[in-house]
Formats: C-alpha cells, structure tokens, sequence
C-alpha cells in the first residue's frame, strides 16, 4: 500500500518523502521515488532529522507489527503533522490508531473483501462505496433498459438508483442525460443507496 500510494502521489507531481526502514525496500523504490530513504519511523529522532515535522500529511502504511504502526502514529501527531492518514488491520487496531492521533483510518484488506463480495455474489462488474450507506455501481445494461431514454425510464422512481455514466461496447464513459439512450452491451455507473443499486444490479 504504501509504495504505491508514494509512486501514485509523485507521479501526480507532489513531493512525497518515502520512510522505510528496510534497505532492500528503499533501494527497490529510488528509481521511482526522488525521496525515499532508510530510517526508523519509530524513532522521533529520526523523523525529526527528516523534517517531518514540517509535513502537511503524513500516512502511516505499516503492514506489519501493531506496536511499530501505533508507535509511528503517536509520534508524527506528537510532531504536529496536521492530517494523518494510518492504515489497520482491524477494528480495534483501528480504534488504537484514533486515540493515537490519525484523522483517517484505511483498513484495506477488509474494504476490498467488502467490495470484492458485492461483485462475486451478483452482475456487479464493481462496487465502490462512497458513504457507509452510498455506493457507485458498473453493470451491464438490463435488458428492460435497451432502447429507452434514461429520462424516460423511471429509475430514480422505481428503483431509487440515478445514472451518471454511460460507456458504450468499444467506447469511452461519457457523462449519463436524460436523452441518454441505452443500447445494448453499455456498461452503466449506477449510483444510489446500497440496498437499492444491489437490487437494479439483478434487475435484468
């Protein structure tokens, strides 16, 4: 998570210091990565030599070792880092890691399986939530939507989902209109409250 979290952010041109305290890692990662280097990120020394304390935002991605990960945490807060991003491997990690100053907690192996279950258990090509009760949804289009205009088919009142991006087959998502007119082999993004888009998915 953590070197491809870095490499995402420097190509989007931030300046992003990389911490790590195996060599191997580091060594792997400098010909992506204009600032990465070997240190302690459980040392306050150390990560006050490498001015993180001047940091805007700090993520913690520790994938290993509860105390190192909680340590780390406590001491970018300490350091005054005013947004810190820590990723858990569970609930009462998750817990831990908030009283221990992080602002946002990523538990990714539970949010993919998460979304990984709505796509293997239905038609769902894949499913993003957005709010504990919100998601966006690609699918196929239902046969019953073929050759209708999205204004008038009456989803938002039948089945309380809106449309918001239509791809056609071998073609580029474009913004989803009213006079949109549904063809099929388009793939849909569905957006609206989980139980209602889980639902249009088997609606065929």
């Amino acid at each position: 998570m953590g070197s491809a979290l870095a490499t995402g952010l420097t190509r989007r041109g931030l300046r992003v210091l990389a911490v790590d305290s195996d060599a191997a890692v580091v060594q792997g990662l400098s010909a992506a990565l204009p600032h990465v280097v070997q240190a302690d990120a459980t040392d306050r020394e150390s990560l006050l030599q490498l001015d993180v304390h001047e940091m805007h935002r700090a993520v913690i991605a520790i994938g290993e070792g509860l105390e190192a990960s909680i340590l780390a945490t406590s001491l970018v807060a300490e350091l005054g880092v005013k947004e810190i991003w820590a990723k858990a491997t569970g609930v009462q990690h998750a817990r831990i890691l908030r009283r221990m100053g992080a602002d946002h907690i990523v538990l990714p192996e539970q949010e993919a399986g998460e979304r990984l279950s709505h796509v293997v258990a239905g038609s769902m090509q894949d499913f993003l939530t957005i709010d504990d009760d919100y998601a966006f949804v690609t699918m196929e289009a239902p046969a019953s939507l073929v050759g209708r205009t999205l204004g008038g088919s009456g989803l938002r009142r039948e089945h309380g989902v809106t449309v918001v991006a239509v791809r056609p087959a071998g073609g580029a998502f474009t913004h989803a209109e009213a006079e949109t007119c549904v063809e099929a082999g388009d793939t849909l993004v569905v957006a609206g409250r989980n139980e209602a888009v889980e639902r249009f998915s088997e609606h065929r």
